[in-house]
């Protein structure tokens, strides 16, 4: 025994082992699942969005789709008994549909997107969701909104009349895209100026008010007179609607639509406001 305690004794005392970083394995699944909680807070954020569009109505988001699509069908009877006659194919109903399309997922989409941090102003006090889950749950709700109104509508005009069209659905997608991306870029840049402009959203809602007779919406670019015509090129809804109206009637050229002009000035105010909300979002929530 004393001879094994002697022996034992002698035997050094093991090194401390050192705590080596993080595995690569470990950093690359907190990531992951970083990337799927925002997944899922994107997703969290759509579903409420959902169920408080008319949720106190029974048809709950049925209604988010049928008023606007109500709402186009009723102008499109009330303008057809007044005008016979379109500016162009034979039918004004599928002609107004697809000045009014366009125009509308526009405005729906750039609205929803500017309230976006007003509107989930309570969740974000949570650090699971970010102001960027807010703006891309809105954006994909209205793009899906849209998308099925727009579907709705032309199908809709089909089946009732004879439009005598020939729809090229890669053409139409164009226009879809360059309605919603410029509704989201205008819809982050207004997240950001409502905030911090007490002014600037009932200034916004005047300036927006005669835009839907300036974007030949009930006539075409090309009847319009110089130079006014070069003045209405700037406003880059003329180009969705253009992109639309070419989509639905061969015929139509459209030259004057620039697709450079409107992802380019789509981007750029993406970019833009994007960064003033990285920038300052922290000081939008508290105040």
């Amino acid at each position: 025994m004393s001879q094994m305690s002697q022996h034992s004794a002698h035997q050094p005392a093991p090194l401390p082992q050192r705590r080596g970083p993080a595995p690569v394995r470990q950093l690359k699944e907190v990531r992951k699942h970083r990337r799927f909680a925002s997944l899922r807070a994107i997703g969290a954020l759509i579903l409420r969005e959902m169920q408080t569009s008319h949720g106190r109505s029974s048809g709950g988001y049925f209604w988010a789709i049928a008023e606007p699509v109500g709402g186009v069908v009723l102008l499109t009877l009330i303008f057809s008994a007044a005008f016979r006659t379109p500016p162009m194919g034979t039918t004004f109903a599928m002609f107004y549909a697809t000045g009014v399309v366009p125009f509308m997922a526009y405005l729906d989409v750039s609205g929803k997107v500017s309230n976006s941090i007003r509107y989930s102003s309570s969740l974000l006090a949570y650090p699971a969701v970010t102001f960027m889950d807010a703006l891309l749950a809105r954006i994909a709700f209205g793009t899906v909104t849209q998308i099925m109104v727009t579907f709705l509508i032309f199908t809709g005009i089909s089946l009732v009349v004879d439009t005598r069209t020939d729809p090229q659905f890669d053409l139409i997608f164009i226009a879809v895209a360059m309605s919603v991306l410029l509704g989201s870029a205008v819809g982050v840049m207004n997240c950001f100026l409502f905030e911090t402009i007490s002014w600037w959203q009932p200034m916004w809602s005047i300036l927006m008010r005669p835009l839907f007779i300036l974007s030949c919406v009930f006539f075409i670019f090309d009847d319009v007179p110089q130079p006014y015509q070069d003045w209405l090129w700037w406003n880059p809804l003329v180009h969705m609607v253009g992109q639309m109206r070419r989509a639905f009637y061969p015929s139509y050229g459209g030259e004057y639509v620039s697709y450079i002009y409107v992802f380019g000035l789509s981007l750029s105010l993406f970019a833009l406001g994007l960064a003033l909300l990285v920038r300052y979002h922290r000081d939008l929530q508290n105040s």
